[in-house]
């Protein structure tokens, strides 16, 4: 098995087509389906049901796709770094990120670093903190901003001198509107969308859910989120009311919605992660000095 031939399977697996694979591949069809069949001999599995039309993905097939792919993303990870080694003024930095108002601080160290080193580049990889410490793990992402409740025992970090303050997004004709606060008797009988990480009732030092207290289980939750976008859009509409954090939302611009903070007061603590015994790229070294010049 090699990165050429999991790219090939990749792609049919995309396309759906091996014709249309071998298109994209500019490589001959018989050449593509031979590559392939030899692959499902080396498994001993078979990847694909064909049929005349189209080729699809058997259940093993699905999960190569998902390890292809992450190879294939370490593998291209991996080759940039080496051809960066040397450079002073570029290389790549990878970054995995909850969404955060605390983000703010790695914008201005990518600011902070642009004059200097104006070719170095910032890919940048959203989702809750079990996504993207899930990347880290993996080792796609350098670097990680996570939100508590979060198990810091396997990381080196740093944590954020600002807090994220849990609170309501609601529409803002909403009875809860006209108060300033919210307490958990307020949000009873209500129809709720709440983050999946909030609601990890498994994880020690929860404070959302000690918040709740034996009310949790009551909570009449219409739905989840990873991340509250489209989360937002629901409570626009009335479909419920988000439990989110403060400054995930521009209420002078979201008109159509309020944003009430938790009482009593919930706020979440904020670290920036990387992996213990972690040996950075010279990119990623220059910009971990930048960030703890900036947190500290």
């Amino acid at each position: 098995m090699d990165i050429r031939v999991l790219n090939y399977f990749l792609t049919v697996a995309r396309e759906g087509s091996m014709t249309g694979a071998a298109r994209i591949l500019h490589v001959s069809q018989p050449t593509l389906s031979k590559q392939l069949k030899n692959l499902e001999e080396e498994l001993g599995r078979k990847l694909f049901n064909r049929t005349n039309y189209s080729i699809k993905l058997t259940n093993d097939g699905m999960l190569l796709r998902k390890r292809a792919e992450d190879l294939i993303e370490l593998f291209e990870k991996t080759q940039q770094e080496f051809e960066n080694l040397d450079e002073e003024s570029g290389g790549d930095v990878y970054i995995g990120s909850a969404e955060t108002d605390a983000f703010r601080y790695f914008a201005c160290s990518m600011m902070d670093l642009k004059n200097q080193y104006p070719d170095m580049k910032y890919h940048l990889t959203s989702g809750n903190s079990f996504d993207v410490t899930e990347r880290l793990d993996r080792g796609m992402d350098d670097f990680a901003i996570v939100v508590d409740p979060i198990d810091l025992s396997k990381y080196n970090y740093i944590t954020f001198p600002a807090t994220d303050v849990w609170g309501i997004v609601m529409h803002k004709d909403s009875e809860l509107a006209a108060k300033e606060n919210v307490t958990v008797d307020d949000l009873t009988d209500l129809p709720l969308i709440v983050s999946k990480q909030a609601m990890q009732t498994d994880i020690s030092k929860n404070q959302f859910a000690e918040w709740f207290g034996e009310t949790l289980d009551r909570l009449k939750i219409v739905g989840t989120y990873s991340l509250p976008f489209n989360a937002f859009i629901m409570a626009r509409e009335g479909f419920g009311n988000v439990l989110a954090f403060e400054k995930m939302i521009n209420v002078a611009t979201e008109n159509d919605l309020v944003f009430r903070p938790l009482e009593p007061r919930v706020e979440c603590k904020l670290y920036v992660i990387w992996k213990k015994y972690q040996v950075f790229s010279p990119a990623a070294a220059l910009f971990l000095e930048s960030i703890q010049k900036k947190l500290s």
